[in-house]
């Protein structure tokens, strides 16, 4: 059922709810626990699928960041960005499970932890 809201590998809105309101519409026993195992499946393709950006500088590197995103995970990926000056300087990018963590307080976190 999942895989039928797909189109090149992304995932299709108006075919994901062409599929929910088919279930809706059967009223089939075990139509609510359906829709809800087919939930965590567009839940975690979105996760996949969507880059969380913070920087602790707010500046023009978006497109170079999107250009190495879209290379690492593949070109249907977005990318949301978001100012932290708390990170004190780099910057950390959260892709589904995957963290990547340059900031300084992330590598003082690392060194304190070792020590």
């Amino acid at each position: 059922m999942f895989r039928l809201c797909l189109v090149n590998g992304l995932l299709d809105e108006e075919r994901t709810r062409e599929v929910v309101q088919r279930v809706i519409d059967s009223r089939r026993r075990g139509g609510l626990k359906l829709l809800s195992h087919f939930e965590r499946f567009v839940r975690l393709h979105r996760e996949r699928h969507t880059a969380e950006v913070e920087s602790a500088v707010a500046g023009d590197l978006r497109a170079r960041i999107q250009a190495g995103l879209a290379r690492t995970y593949g070109p249907g990926i977005s990318a949301e960005f978001t100012h932290n000056p708390g990170l004190i300087g780099g910057m950390r990018v959260k892709v589904g499970s995957d963290v990547l963590d340059g900031s300084v307080r992330g590598r003082l976190a690392a060194m304190e932890n070792r020590f």
